[in-house]
C-alpha cells in the first residue's frame, strides 16, 4: 500500500472511546491478577490499560502498558502510574519476588486489543492472529485494516489479504471474539505519521505538520537519557504517542529505584 494514500492517524478521542472499554485480548495467571489491579486504578487516574507482561531473564521485570484517551504517555505520566500502582501491588503482593516495575506506552506498532484500537488503525497494516481458526481455516491475517462492524463481542473486523489465493476470500471478516493477538506493522509510514503527530503534540496544536517541513528520519530514534537513583529528571515534554518508558526496581528496605528515557519501541 503506497504510504502517501494512508489516512490520518486518529485518537482514541476521535472516536469517543470510554476509559473502561473492555478488552479482547486478556492477561493469565501471575499477569491476569496485576492486570486486574491496575485496570482498575488505571481508569480511575484517566488511563487506559493496553497490556500486562511477566518476562524473566535477568531478575523478573513488570511491564504495564498504558495511555492516555488521545494515546499519549509522557515520562510524568509513567511516575503518576507508578506512585499510584506500586503500593497497590504492594499490598495485594500477587509477585512474590523481587521485580522491576516497567511502565511503558503502546509503541509505535502498538497492540490492538480493544474494538476501538482496530477503528483507530483502519487504513493501517496489522498482523491479527485467532485463538479459533476462521472459517478459511486460518488463524493468522495480515494486511491493511478496511473496516469495523458491530458492537461489543459481536464486533467485525475487515481485512484486506494481499496474500489471497484466486479462490479466496480477499477480505474476509474476524470475528473480535476470537481474537489472540493482534499489533499494527510498523512501517514507513506509521513512523512518519507518529512523528507528525508529535510535532504537533509538542507545539501544542491539532493538526500534523505537512511532508514539506522538515522531520527526522523513519529510523531515527530520540536520544535516550538514564538518570541514576537520587537524580532529578529535566521536566518531560510531550513524546510521540509510542515512546515512553519508565523503570522502576523494587529492592530492599522499601526503597525504589527508577530510571527514566525515552524510547522507540
Amino acid at each position: 500500500m503506497n504510504d502517501t494514500q494512508e489516512p490520518p492517524l486518529q485518537t482514541l478521542q476521535d472516536i469517543d472511546a470510554p476509559l473502561d472499554e473492555p478488552r479482547f485480548v486478556e492477561e493469565n495467571g501471575v499477569a491476569a491478577r496485576v492486570a486486574a489491579l491496575s485496570e482498575r486504578v488505571l481508569v480511575s487516574m484517566g488511563y487506559r490499560l493496553v497490556r500486562v507482561k511477566i518476562m524473566s531473564g535477568q531478575g523478573t521485570t513488570v511491564q504495564i502498558m498504558a495511555e492516555r484517551p488521545d494515546g499519549t504517555l509522557t515520562i510524568d505520566d509513567c511516575e503518576e502510574i507508578h506512585d499510584a500502582l506500586s503500593p497497590v501491588i504492594d499490598v495485594e503482593d500477587p509477585i512474590k519476588q523481587a521485580y522491576r516495575l516497567e511502565i511503558s506506552s503502546p509503541g509505535i506498532d502498538r497492540p490492538l486489543v480493544r474494538a476501538s484500537d482496530f477503528r483507530r488503525a483502519i487504513g493501517k497494516e496489522a498482523r491479527i492472529e485467532l485463538a479459533h481458526a476462521h472459517a478459511s481455516g486460518r488463524k493468522r491475517f495480515r494486511g491493511p485494516i478496511r473496516a469495523v462492524e458491530g458492537e461489543g463481542r459481536d464486533c467485525v473486523v475487515i481485512i484486506e489479504r494481499a496474500d489471497a489465493g484466486p479462490d479466496e476470500d480477499k477480505t474476509p471478516k474476524l470475528m473480535l471474539r476470537d481474537l489472540d493477538e493482534a499489533k499494527l506493522v510498523l512501517t514507513e509510514g506509521l513512523i512518519r505519521e507518529s512523528l507528525r503527530a508529535a510535532k504537533a503534540l509538542a507545539r501544542g496544536e491539532g493538526e500534523a505538520d505537512s511532508e514539506d517541513e522538515a522531520a527526522p528520519e523513519a529510523n531515527e530514534k530520540p536520544a535516550r537519557k538514564n538518570f541514576g537513583p537520587g537524580k532529578a529528571a529535566p521536566k518531560a515534554k510531550p513524546v510521540m504517542p509510542a515512546g515512553v518508558r519508565a523503570q522502576f526496581k523494587k529492592g530492599g528496605g522499601g526503597k525504589t529505584q527508577a530510571s527514566r528515557r525515552p524510547t522507540t519501541k
